[in-house]
């Protein structure tokens, strides 16, 4: 029922993000993840992730660390540790870290992510 953060790899998403998967049902089904995904993102300081959205993942952001700008649609605000950002399904989104530090975001997804999920939107 649980997982150690420092046994987690970290890998690159589509969206351009580094990612550490903390829970997912693909591997932690035993633990009993089934129907949501734990994720850390970072982003470097000045970098953004890609504009993509997900066809059937509703995602939830927490801001844990640094500072950024979130677009979510047709909107664009200021992100900040502490901050919560729900993300429908089909909502373009990307993160750009306008901070001198890393952007830490939790992200939790339902159901869980996967790679043939997300759809790039710039090509």
């Amino acid at each position: 029922m649980k997982t150690r953060y420092a046994d987690q790899p970290t890998y690159q998403t589509r969206d351009q993000s580094e990612i550490r998967e903390l829970m997912h049902p693909a591997r932690d089904a035993a633990l009993g993840a089934a129907r949501q995904s734990l994720a850390e993102a970072r982003v470097a300081p000045g970098a953004c992730t890609l504009r993509h959205r997900h066809h059937t993942s509703e995602e939830i952001y927490h801001i844990t660390g640094g500072h950024g700008l979130m677009e979510l649609g047709a909107e664009q605000f200021a992100i900040a540790p502490g901050d919560t950002v729900c993300i429908p399904p089909g909502t373009p989104h990307r993160l750009h870290n306008t901070g001198t530090e890393t952007l830490v975001v939790l992200c939790a997804c339902s159901p869980p992510y996967r790679h043939e999920d997300t759809e790039l939107l710039d090509a």
